[in-house]
């Protein structure tokens, strides 16, 4: 059956394909991939302050998601990134309820990416108005109990993959990348086995062999990021050789930010994620993702795209952009 590309049906894109966003909820979305009208009275809305200038986001009700799945296969779940599931007495976070409430909502074959808390990841944290060293850094116990155990626990094999993100390192504060390399492999030596595990690097200074060696070795897929300060998809690729890392050969493709374009300046440009924003968009972004997903498939890969709104106003129409390259060929 043809592809309803004016619906937005991108489901069955293809066996070895999913396409999804990062994040769901938005008002901006009524008509494209929500019926207008159905949630008018649940709509909440939040102010957001971001680079200094605050924004009124508008949101839909979680049952949402529903409707999300008719046209997705896979959902990135970011507010897992700024608190563990369970505290450190292992008591239910909000984030824990959260996404509860999601998987209440959820059929068999829906798929989250959902983001690792940064305080498993980032080697600093912004605590009272200034970066400090993190304390929690890589340490497996806060990752398993808190993060990944719940998880599992309320999911299970819902989850498409676990991304564990790290912030941009500046030149005079990284470590050597054999070094990083060596506490990776420690890392991943002590927590839970698991095929979902996918890790993305804002540092390309870091994208070298010693630490894709230890990637592969314990199947964790490299992340290929369209991010403000990272080289393009297809060099961040060829860097790792153009293999597959991830055990279960799945590659999961981000689509942030225009590259050279910071994340306050890109969300005041999309907001409200509603429509495409005129020259926003990097022209080469969506023929370089559909063409990696095309070699990914040749070479028995399973492509994950996930788009952002802040990639260039509305991740749908971004979507469908891709799409469309991705079936020209």
């Amino acid at each position: 059956m043809p592809l309803d590309l004016d619906h937005f049906d991108f489901r069955d894109l293809h066996p070895a394909v999913a396409i999804g966003t990062a994040g769901d909820r938005y008002a901006g979305w009524l008509g494209q991939i929500y019926s207008p009208g159905r949630y008018a009275a649940n709509i909440t809305r939040r102010a957001k302050t971001v680079g200094g200038r605050r924004f009124t986001e508008e949101v839909l009700p979680v049952e949402s998601v529903e409707e999300y799945f008719r046209h997705f296969r896979i959902l990135e779940i970011d507010f897992t990134f700024y608190a563990p599931l369970l505290d450190k007495a292992g008591e239910a976070t909000r984030n824990f309820h959260a996404l509860r409430a999601y998987g209440k909502h959820l059929k068999a074959d829906d798929r989250f990416i959902l983001k690792v808390p940064q305080v498993v990841f980032a080697r600093k944290l912004f605590r009272g108005g200034a970066f400090v060293e993190n304390p929690l850094y890589l340490d497996p116990e806060t990752f398993t109990r808190q993060f990944y155990e719940p998880a599992v626990q309320l999911l299970g094999d819902r989850i498409g993959g676990l991304v564990f993100e790290q912030e941009y390192q500046r030149k005079n504060e990284r470590i050597p990348v054999a070094e990083l390399a060596s506490e990776l492999d420690a890392f991943f030596s002590t927590v839970p086995g698991d095929g979902r595990y996918h890790m993305e690097l804002r540092t390309d200074a870091f994208l070298k062999a010693p630490l894709f060696h230890v990637l592969e070795r314990h199947g964790v897929g490299q992340v290929l990021s369209h991010w403000t300060w990272l080289p393009p998809l297809s060099r961040q690729f060829a860097l790792s050789g153009g293999r597959t890392l991830n055990r279960e050969k799945h590659t999961i493709i981000r689509l942030m930010t225009p590259r050279g374009v910071r994340y306050e300046d890109a969300y005041a440009k999309a907001h409200p994620f509603n429509r495409m924003v005129d020259g926003m968009m990097n022209p080469s972004m969506v023929s370089e993702t559909a063409a990696l997903m095309h070699e990914l498939i040749e070479k028995g890969g399973k492509p994950r795209v996930i788009v952002n709104n802040r990639a260039g106003g509305n991740a749908p129409l971004i979507a469908k952009q891709i799409v469309m390259r991705f079936l020209r060929g």
